[in-house]
């Protein structure tokens, strides 16, 4: 087998919507990275191009590791740290890093099963695997991770533009709660290892242990920050309840379980959960979501996110 010089069709498309120009080129010289890494490490082709948001993932054989995973990520500040949060961790909660090649953005990874915690119908289970993955990723920080308390700062700056230049619905009480959160939390953080984007989807099922993280940002600071990534991508399960008090229940059920099984403070782990969900309702006015960039979907988006935002109070 040969590496393909196609790539998946939706990851172009979204790609040059995102990056225009620049991630064009990027998409041209792929190919050739993708061969020229697969030469490198000695791999060959062992499966269909997978991809994410901002990643391609190929499948194959080593003969050193046996089945692994190339994945190249688009050149991006935010990208930078993930092979450093892997090779802290050593496999802890997390697949492997077996090899990377920081200048490209590519790695060489442990391959695990295609199926996300997402695909689990229980939201309880979710809960509870994501707040047991989150414990084990909880390693102390070494130096060099970009620390939470220094982007306090700017995402006071952001939430305050936010809410003067968009038309919302975030109530005022909303606003003032997670702007207090990021005024009293983020200076205060302890220096362990934060995944920075962990929810179900990013949670993989796995052979040697039954879940597995990946894509992580990379973070230093508090993993209760990571209660609110899960959260709001539950959001659409929590969507198809139509009485508010039943989403607010739902919504505070996730976080109970979450940081029951994270060990951590179920204050704090609320607080940045509300944050997110606060900042999640400007978002979608300024940029829409994943699964609705306009039209009456993105409204009924808007209005459940900043109902959301209320019960979290």
């Amino acid at each position: 087998m040969i590496f393909p010089d196609l790539l998946p069709e939706t990851f172009v498309r979204t790609t040059i919507d995102r990056e225009g120009d620049h991630g064009a080129r990027w998409l041209g010289e792929l190919p050739g990275i993708l061969r020229e890494l697969a030469d490198a490490w000695g791999c060959v082709p062992d499966g269909d191009v997978l991809h994410g948001g901002v990643g391609i993932v190929v499948p194959v054989m080593t003969p050193a590791h046996g089945p692994a995973v190339i994945k190249v990520s688009y050149p991006h500040p935010g990208n930078v740290h993930e092979p450093d949060a892997f090779a802290v961790w050593g496999g802890r909660g997390a697949v492997r890093l077996l090899a990377r090649d920081d200048a490209r953005f590519a790695m060489l990874l442990e391959r695990v099963r295609a199926e996300s915690l997402a695909e689990v119908e229980d939201t309880d289970e979710v809960a509870a695997v994501a707040g047991t993955v989150s414990r084990r990723l909880a390693v102390a920080a070494p130096g060099g991770l970009p620390r939470i308390r220094d982007m306090a700062a700017g995402w006071e700056e952001e939430l305050r533009l936010d809410r003067v230049e968009l038309a919302h619905g975030v109530a005022e009480r909303s606003f003032g709660a997670a702007l207090a959160t990021v005024r009293e939390l983020g200076p205060e953080q302890p220096r362990l290892v934060v995944h920075g984007d962990l929810h179900a989807r990013n949670i993989l099922r796995a052979e040697r242990e039954p879940w597995l993280a990946v894509d992580p940002k990379g973070w230093a600071g508090d993993p209760a920050y990571d209660g609110g990534t899960l959260l709001k991508a539950l959001g659409l399960r929590l969507i198809s309840l139509d009485d508010r008090a039943d989403v607010g229940k739902a919504a505070l059920r996730v976080l109970d379980v979450f940081s029951e099984a994270a060990g951590l403070d179920r204050e704090r782990v609320g607080r940045w959960a509300h944050f997110h969900v606060v900042r999640a309702a400007f978002h979608g006015r300024r940029h829409g979501f994943r699964v609705a960039r306009g039209g009456p979907y993105l409204d009924r988006l808007n209005a459940f996110v900043d109902g959301l935002a209320e019960v979290l109070l």
